[in-house]
């Protein structure tokens, strides 16, 4: 056989090889966004009168504003579920609300705004609690457990996220339930939800194989919660 002839044929090789593996790799991304996407549904409401009672929500924090073209906008994601926060909290069927996002430099703290802005809507300062530390969707669930003591809470964020987040939680041994707020329906909807494709697959790698911790655990700390009394 030619030298030419062999190299023809390793590189043949070696294209079938590359082509399998990521073929393997785009059916396993599928695949885990297909069961994460189809799994946890039954957990998950959108009616606020059919919500079971639980004593805490947990809301996954997000910007409050978007960066476009220079310009600075409201972000829906954030709106909608502070809206439905404060919706569950006003028709008891929640105690308490955690808040749970990003505060890792003096600048941007995702917890305190949320808890500003639940306020406005009627919900008692002293029945928030914030968690600074809730960098990643995965930190949040964890820590909802190691440092606040929860297991059986509902989850506050749109469908999507939901549902990657109960995984989350069923992973790490956890039994919540969750409350989807409005989704939105626009071009800057489709490109979140492609980004959702791939955040599935990371928190398959985190729970799965990785077993990664959150950036921070720390001690203990207690959720302030409405008593029966209060009400």
């Amino acid at each position: 056989m030619s030298l030419s002839k062999k190299r023809k044929g390793l590189c043949r090789y070696w294209l079938i090889m590359i082509s399998g593996i990521m073929i393997t790799f785009i059916v396993l991304i599928v695949s885990i966004d297909w069961y994460i996407g189809t799994q946890f549904n039954q957990s998950i409401y959108s009616n606020i009168n059919q919500v079971p009672k639980r004593k805490i929500a947990l809301v996954l924090g997000t910007a409050k504003y978007i960066q476009q073209s220079g310009q600075s906008y409201y972000n829906a994601y954030y709106v909608y579920r502070i809206q439905a926060a404060a919706k569950l909290y006003q028709t008891k069927k929640v105690d308490g609300i955690l808040v749970s996002g990003d505060n890792s430099t003096q600048f941007y703290d995702e917890p305190s705004q949320m808890t500003q802005d639940l306020v406005k809507l009627g919900v008692p300062s002293q029945y928030i609690t914030q968690d600074y530390a809730g960098f990643r969707t995965l930190d949040s669930i964890v820590r909802a457990k190691e440092v606040f003591g929860l297991e059986s809470y509902t989850i506050v964020s749109q469908t999507f996220h939901c549902q990657r987040a109960l995984y989350i939680a069923q992973a790490k041994g956890q039994n919540p339930i969750a409350f989807a707020a409005s989704d939105i329906q626009t071009v800057a909807g489709l490109k979140t939800r492609l980004r959702e494709v791939l955040a599935r697959f990371k928190a398959f790698l985190d729970c799965k194989i990785l077993k990664t911790h959150p950036k921070f655990l720390g001690t203990p700390e207690t959720i302030n919660y409405r008593l029966h009394r209060d009400r």
